[in-house]
C-alpha cells in the first residue's frame, strides 16, 4: 500500500469513528449539536489522529485500543479551529471551502460548540479510562495528564498569537509562539501513540524529537500557504496574516528563507526516524507530506 492510500485509510477510519460520537438525538440543544458536529465532519486532513495511530503503528497493530485518544485529539482540534476563526480572533469567513462555525449558525452557538467539543474530548478519554484494566491506568492517567497539558500550552500560544499581533517580536518569540500554538497537539499525538504502545523512553525521546520538527514544518508552510497559497485550494482567503500585522516565518526571513528551513526541518524529521527502517516510511512520507501540502 503506498502512501495516499494508507493516508486515506486512516482518514476514512478516523471519519467512521468520529460518526460515532455525534449526537444525532431530537433535544432543546438540538441546533448546537449540529454546529459541533458540522466542524468535526467537516472534512480536512485528519493529521493528528492519524499520527496517533501511525506512531502506535510503529510498534502494534491492534489500533483500536488508541482510537479514543486519536478521537479526542481531533475533538480539540476542531474546538480550536472554531474558536481561531471567531471574530475577536482571526474574524475568518470560510474554512475548508465553507462557511466557518460562526458564520453558519451564529457567534454564541459557535463559542459553544467549541466548548462541546473541548469537554467532549475529555468524555471520551475518561470514559476509556474508567474501561482500562488496573495495568493500564497509569499509562493513560500519564497521558491524560499530557493531553491537558499540551492543550494548556496551545491555548497559552494562541493567546500570545493575538497579544503580539501587529507588534515586532524576536525569533525566539516568534518560536514560542509556533511550538505551542500549533506543535504541542503535534507532539502530544506523537506521544500518545507511542506510549499507548509501550515504547521505551529512549525512543519516546527521538519521536518527540520528530514531532517536534513536524510541528514547526507544520506552522511554516501555513505561514508559507497564507503569502502564496490558492484561496480555492486552501478553501480561505491568502494574505490575512500580512493584513493582521501577525508575525510569521516569511514576514520574519523572507519567503525564501521561510522555504529553506522548512526544508531542513524537514530533513531533521526524516533522520530521527532512521533507526525504524522501512517500518517508519509512512511517518517519514508524512513529514514530506506535511512539507509538500497546499492547503
Amino acid at each position: 500500500m503506498d502512501f495516499k492510500e494508507k493516508l486515506q485509510q486512516y482518514q476514512q477510519q478516523i471519519n467512521q469513528e468520529l460518526e460515532k460520537y455525534i449526537r444525532k438525538q431530537n433535544c432543546p440543544e438540538q441546533i448546537l449539536n449540529q454546529s459541533m458536529e458540522y466542524s468535526l465532519m467537516a472534512g480536512g486532513k485528519r493529521l493528528r489522529p492519524i499520527l496517533v495511530l501511525a506512531t502506535y503503528q510503529l510498534f502494534k497493530e491492534d489500533i483500536e485500543k488508541c482510537m479514543p485518544y486519536a478521537v479526542a485529539i481531533e475533538m480539540v482540534h476542531n474546538f480550536s479551529l472554531i474558536h481561531d476563526d471567531l471574530p475577536g480572533i482571526d474574524n475568518d469567513d470560510f474554512r475548508h471551502g465553507k462557511l466557518t462555525n460562526h458564520k453558519q449558525f451564529n457567534e454564541a452557538t459557535a463559542i459553544l460548540a467549541g466548548d462541546g467539543l473541548l469537554n467532549d474530548a475529555y468524555l471520551v478519554i475518561s470514559k476509556d479510562l474508567i474501561h482500562s484494566g488496573t495495568e493500564e491506568i497509569a499509562k493513560k492517567a500519564r497521558i491524560l495528564n499530557e493531553f491537558s497539558k499540551a492543550v494548556d500550552r496551545m491555548l497559552a500560544g494562541e493567546y500570545m498569537d493575538t497579544e503580539w499581533e501587529g507588534k515586532k517580536i524576536t525569533q525566539q518569540e516568534l518560536e514560542y509562539i509556533h511550538e505551542n500554538k500549533t506543535g504541542a497537539l503535534l507532539k502530544l499525538c506523537v506521544r500518545m501513540g507511542a506510549i499507548l504502545a509501550d515504547c521505551t523512553e529512549i525512543e519516546l525521546e527521538g519521536l518527540s524529537n520528530y514531532a517536534d520538527k513536524i510541528g514547526l514544518a507544520f506552522q511554516i508552510k501555513d505561514d508559507i500557504l497564507s503569502e502564496e497559497g490558492d484561496e480555492k485550494t486552501l478553501g480561505k482567503p491568502v494574505g490575512n496574516d500580512r493584513e493582521l500585522g501577525k508575525c510569521t516565518y516569511v514576514s520574519q526571513y523572507g519567503l525564501q528563507g521561510a522555504k529553506d528551513i522548512l526544508d531542513q526541518i524537514t530533513k531533521e524529521a526524516i533522520e530521527e526516524l532512521k533507526k525504524y527502517g522501512d517500518k517508519a516510511e509512512f511517518l517519514k512520507e508524512l513529514a514530506l507530506y506535511i512539507k509538500n501540502r497546499n492547503k
